[in-house]
């Protein structure tokens, strides 16, 4: 099974929440802080693979979902 990774900040409100979520619901993840630098090159590759230029942003195998809520519905559909 592949380990979710979750690109965050780790002071972000919407970043907590899929946390939470996702530890609640016992989904393994690995946590990757990013740059608050939007120059950044990986915060420049993961809006370029999600589409979102903020973070919370999950990768799950090859995929990439930005936005808390769409990150839940992700989660929700895929791993409950």
């Amino acid at each position: 099974m592949t380990k979710i990774i979750l690109y965050q900040f780790e002071t972000c409100p919407f970043c907590a929440r899929v946390r939470d979520y996702m530890t609640e619901k016992n989904i393994g993840f690995e946590k990757v802080n990013v740059s608050y630098n939007s120059s950044d090159s990986l915060r420049k590759e993961i809006k370029e693979k999600s589409g979102v230029g903020t973070v919370p942003v999950i990768k799950d195998g090859n995929r990439y979902i930005g936005d808390s809520g769409a990150i839940i519905e992700y989660l929700k559909e895929n791993y409950n």
